[in-house]
């Protein structure tokens, strides 16, 4: 046998390790926003959530570690549900595509009865 033949061959593959503390579900919700400086509001539209955050398209670019306050409206049970959370930009797609700009968002700061309401709504989805 040559030498070739008797070392291990690399083997090549793909690994996917989730970072995320919490799983996302699929959810198209729409949002109200506010960037902290302002008090006019906008809207965009969630993708999916999580206990820890949402990926949203918002139609203007947002800054890296910006702070924005969010309304998000959801059904369970039988009425339309919504919840108010501080959040941070840490993840911005800067390609402007057909749905705007998509960034991801970590919760900062949620009142536990919201809290409450968003777990109800994601063991929903998750059922």
């Amino acid at each position: 046998m040559t030498k070739e033949e008797k070392e291990p061959k690399p083997r090549y593959g793909t690994v996917s390790f989730e970072r995320r503390k919490y799983p996302r579900f699929h959810a198209d919700l729409p949002i109200e926003y506010y960037r902290i400086d302002s008090s006019i509001g906008h809207t965009g539209e969630a993708l999916n959530i999580s206990e820890g955050g949402l990926l949203i398209y918002f139609p203007e670019l947002m800054g890296m570690g910006q702070y924005i306050r969010l309304k998000l409206f959801f059904p369970l049970g039988s009425g339309l549900n919504t919840i108010e959370v501080l959040a941070e930009v840490v993840g911005v797609d800067i390609y402007k595509g057909w749905r705007d700009y998509r960034c991801g968002v970590n919760f900062i700061d949620v009142s536990p009865r919201d809290m409450t309401k968003l777990k109800n709504f994601i063991e929903s989805l998750s059922e």
